[in-house]
């Protein structure tokens, strides 16, 4: 029973997520239909993980208060470390393998390999860390905005990681 009730407020944020995203989509009209392939959107670097991570926005801004959907790009064996956001995200592998772990230490042997057509919901303030296999690897996020991610170990941030090289 403990084990399904930690599933209602994903299943809360996932039904939320899509009338938000129903409801952005519905004001769409007709001529602003849009597709997405990894090959035709805009990806861009992604300045809150570690470098080698894009991104591209397909509906929404994680800058703003509002649900958003974003796919994410990393490269081969790209490790992203120990974090926590203040929103629940669910996240689904479109291609490659995404490993997912939970803990303030990244240990890929404490955590699961998922490959394409898996998903998993992350509650807020769960720490966890993901990291690729030895292929690129490109995932679709469904979470709320503004997004933003807290390191468990702030030298592991790139946004602050601005210590002078060692001589």
């Amino acid at each position: 029973m403990k084990n399904r009730l930690h599933i209602i407020p994903a299943l809360t944020l996932a039904l939320t997520s899509a009338a938000y995203a129903e409801d952005n989509i519905a004001r769409m009209h007709a001529s602003d239909m849009k597709s997405f392939t990894p090959e035709t959107v805009q990806w861009q670097d992604e300045p809150i993980l570690p470098k080698g991570a894009k991104s591209a926005i397909l509906v929404g801004d994680p800058t703003k208060k509002g649900v958003f959907i974003a796919w994410l790009k990393f490269p081969a064996n790209y490790p992203i470390p120990p974090h926590t956001h203040p929103y629940t995200e669910v996240v689904t592998v479109l291609s490659g393998k995404l490993g997912n772990g939970m803990g303030k230490v990244l240990d890929k042997t404490k955590g699961e390999m998922m490959n394409a057509g898996s998903s998993f919901v992350l509650p807020s303030g769960h720490t966890h860390y993901v990291w690729t296999s030895d292929q690129e690897t490109i995932v679709e996020l469904i979470a709320t905005g503004p997004w933003d991610i807290t390191y468990t170990n702030p030298a592991e941030d790139p946004r602050k990681n601005t210590a002078a090289p060692k001589k």
